[in-house]
């Protein structure tokens, strides 16, 4: 018997338990009210989900193909329509998740307008998204749902029990559409306390995946612009187990936590680690820095020095008083801090990169698989980086290294419209179609994810309608990119009062008041012309 049926005879129960009191509650549509609610706190998404990211993560294990997606949310209604429009058209959210990113919470959700991604925005606007995000999908179940019951009471009252009994299925068998969130927590806004409390926000709202990196916190700047510092591996680390104690005080027991390496952009550090014996991690740490070998003679006022295999080095230390790495080395630390991470308390990794390269990744991620042969990333499918221009030039390269004629193309030039339809574009496109499937095979990605796709086309989209409403089309440019597309599209929104929750309002006013209940969707309500 169905959860549904469950809760009917249950609340009958109790019907009869509190008598004559009670005579007006229909315990059908108590069940039909708990099926809209089943999730009551952010709790019991974090640990439904935690499970259903436990169960993908060991399914791409046994068979890499089946990897999992997410696109980035800044909103609750983004993230509600990314659901709905996975179920109408892929008809289930299995392996679809959806993504927090730190980058738009920053750009649009701060009280101070927007700002870069530099950690410099109100640290609860990221709980805050998580819990509002999960508020719309959860009101996105209330609202499908609500379509069936009034299907099915529609099918009752004709008699048509064949109707009846496929949409009492549905019911019983009714995927929700919540989801997991990827959550960034940036470099953890402060120390390790401070991580700590923010991470237990975001759990407590619902996050069962929380995506924390290993740059300085009060230097974050975004993963795909200059200036980056990051942090030994013991600051790191001790941030790691400060996520990992928020999930097991709030019961998530396996939670999942990704480490974010900005190694391979960030040529700085503002600590030297602290090394305890030749060969351990700090003592790796500052192996990549960019030293110089000098004689105690040579120490100058103020000079910062460290003693490696006998011998006497001084950092380069810049004007902004931070250290500098040796140019060449990000990949190799991009691999210690991988290991060093699923080592020590780390889920999932991302390697955050300059371009979109599945060779690159793959290199990377061979070398942290020699130490943990089941590593698995999450990479960010940017917008930052320039797909078009990136794959001509690597089908560019690659026919030079076949020794084919590339007289016909301007590689600096190849974003160029006369391209388009040239061979080389073609196969480049091949392969951004296949990059996330290519990258799972071959690289170890189990997540692919685009950080700020709403962003974007949210602005494209207004563009378009603003130079033909504001020109000579005026209303037509709305109602022929907009609204008649929204209808031959069988977009929900169109019925944007049915969206915003008034036909669930109507229904609650009939339980609560019976054939009194004064309802808003009658004959009279202008959203009947979109029937």
């Amino acid at each position: 018997m169905s959860a549904y049926q469950n809760d009917i005879k249950a609340v009958a129960a109790l019907k009869e338990k509190f008598g004559s009191s009670w005579g007006a509650i229909n315990p059908e549509s108590v069940a039909r009210m708990r099926a809209q609610n089943r999730f009551k706190t952010g709790l019991d998404i974090a640990k439904y989900t935690a499970a259903i990211m436990r169960k993908d993560m060991a399914e791409y294990d046994a068979d890499s193909s089946v990897y999992t997606q997410s696109l980035g949310c800044w909103h609750g209604f983004i993230g509600q329509q990314k659901l709905i429009s996975i179920k109408k058209h892929l008809k289930t959210t299995n392996k679809r998740y959806l993504y927090l990113s730190g980058w738009m919470v920053a750009a649009l959700r701060s009280d101070f307008g927007p700002l870069p991604d530099q950690s410099m925005h109100e640290k609860t606007a990221v709980s805050g998204l998580i819990e509002e995000l999960y508020t719309f999908l959860r009101q996105a179940d209330a609202r499908e749902l609500d379509l069936l019951f009034s299907a099915l009471d529609d099918a009752r009252n004709a008699g048509d029990k064949a109707k009846a009994a496929a949409i009492q299925e549905q019911i019983d068998n009714f995927e929700t559409h919540v989801v997991p969130i990827i959550a960034d927590i940036d470099a953890g806004f402060g120390n390790p306390e401070a991580t700590y409390l923010l991470a237990k926000k975001m759990i407590e709202a619902g996050a069962c995946c929380i995506q924390i990196e290993n740059q300085v916190s009060d230097e974050k700047q975004c993963g795909h612009q200059d200036g980056k510092v990051t942090v030994p591996h013991a600051d790191f680390l001790a941030k790691i187990n400060a996520v990992r104690y928020a999930f097991l005080e709030l019961g998530v027991d396996d939670g999942v936590i990704v480490a974010r390496t900005d190694s391979l952009g960030a040529g700085l550090t503002k600590q030297i680690a602290v090394t305890n014996e030749p060969g351990d991690l700090g003592d790796q740490y500052n192996a990549f820095l960019d030293c110089e070998e000098i004689s105690e003679a040579e120490l100058g006022n103020g000079d910062v020095v460290i003693k490696r295999e006998g011998k006497l080095l001084r950092p380069k230390r810049l004007p902004s008083n931070l250290f500098q790495f040796r140019k060449g080395t990000g990949e190799a630390r991009c691999v210690l801090d991988s290991i060093t991470s699923l080592q020590n308390g780390a889920d999932l990794l991302w390697i955050e990169t300059e371009k979109p390269h599945v060779g690159q990744i793959a290199a990377m991620m061979n070398e942290v698989r020699k130490v943990i042969p089941n590593a698995k990333l999450v990479y960010n499918n940017s917008p930052s980086f320039n797909w078009t221009l990136n794959f001509r030039q690597q089908v560019f390269d690659a026919f030079v290294a076949e020794g084919k004629d590339v007289s016909a193309y301007d590689r600096a030039k190849l974003m160029g419209v006369e391209y388009d339809n040239s061979e080389l574009a073609q196969i480049a496109d091949e392969k951004i179609r296949t990059f996330q499937r290519d990258g799972s095979a071959q690289a170890g990605i189990f997540h692919h994810l685009i950080t700020l796709p709403t962003y974007h086309t949210a602005a494209l989209s207004t563009d378009n309608l603003a130079k033909g409403y504001f020109a000579e089309e005026g209303m037509l440019a709305y109602v022929k990119g907009v609204q008649r597309q929204e209808i031959r599209q069988g977009i929900a929104c169109v019925k944007h009062q049915n969206m915003a929750g008034s036909d669930i309002g109507d229904n609650h006013k009939e339980y609560f008041a019976g054939e009194a209940a004064l309802k808003a969707g009658g004959k009279d309500n202008t959203m009947n012309q979109f029937h």
